[in-house]
């Protein structure tokens, strides 16, 4: 007599394995907003091996399963909504890669941040850039690009990028840099940072503005006068005047800067 199979977890309840990733080891800059990402990707993007485009928000790529049985349709190929999100976000950073015709992807979108363990879980072999900058000079930042800044907001805000940033810099095997080394010692930086990626450090990286890094605007990365210079230029320093509450304290020194 034929055996009975063992039922499936309903789908509700499923949660499928990783399928294989077309691209295994991504890299993700995870940061704090106004922490010179944008700057840092332009760099990595003027190497002849590493594409670094605009910001590409993977996290608001979604999959709808429209049907009521689309998702037991999907557990029959060991998939879930998850999965199925992860494989899309794979494919797209796949498809840059390839048209890029380079060897290394960057994603710096600043909000990965907050998703980082997702990350983690989507691509096991990625790798990671820690970019921190100090906590009061972002608040600075943020306040003075918003027309009517509700400042408690901006402190919550920040607060909960550190966060996520500490605990990315607790729990991964990540390659930590920081915004006010880049600006002032910008070839000791990249040449740290190319090698954790595995490649030689190229001096047209320093020269960013020669090179095509597509539509610099809103959404998309920092679209400053700043970053359309083309040069590194100083970092701003932190106002010591900046109201930071005990745990944005606590990180502050934790990541080695004055308070």
């Amino acid at each position: 007599m034929d055996a009975v199979p063992s039922p499936r977890p309903t789908a509700d309840s499923y949660s499928a394995p990783p399928a294989p990733r077309l691209v295994e080891s991504p890299v993700f800059v995870l940061s704090s907003v106004r922490s010179g990402s944008t700057l840092l990707r332009m760099l990595l993007n003027s190497h002849s091996q590493i594409r670094a485009p605009h910001e590409m928000h993977l996290r608001t790529v979604h999959v709808h399963l429209s049907r009521d049985f689309t998702a037991a349709a999907m557990q029959e190929l060991q998939l879930d909504k998850n999965e199925l999100e992860h494989l899309l976000w794979d494919r797209v950073l796949h498809l840059e890669l390839t048209r890029s015709g380079k060897e290394v992807i960057v994603d710096k979108t600043p909000p990965n941040t907050l998703i980082w363990p997702r990350l983690r879980r989507c691509w096991p072999k990625a790798r990671h850039i820690v970019l921190l900058r100090h906590p009061a000079a972002v608040i600075t930042s943020l306040t003075s690009r918003r027309a009517d800044p509700d400042h408690e907001a901006i402190r919550a805000e920040v607060l909960g990028y550190c966060e996520k940033l500490e605990e990315a810099r607790q729990n991964l095997d990540a390659h930590v840099i920081t915004y006010e080394e880049l600006t002032a010692e910008p070839e000791r930086v990249t040449r740290g940072v190319c090698a954790y990626l595995g490649v030689p450090w190229e001096p047209g990286m320093l020269d960013y503005g020669g090179k095509d890094h597509g539509t610099l605007r809103p959404q998309l990365g920092d679209w400053s006068s700043t970053i359309r210079s083309g040069r590194i230029q100083p970092g701003r320093t932190a106002d010591s005047g900046v109201e930071l509450p005990p745990r944005l304290r606590e990180l502050t020194q934790a990541w080695g800067y004055p308070v």
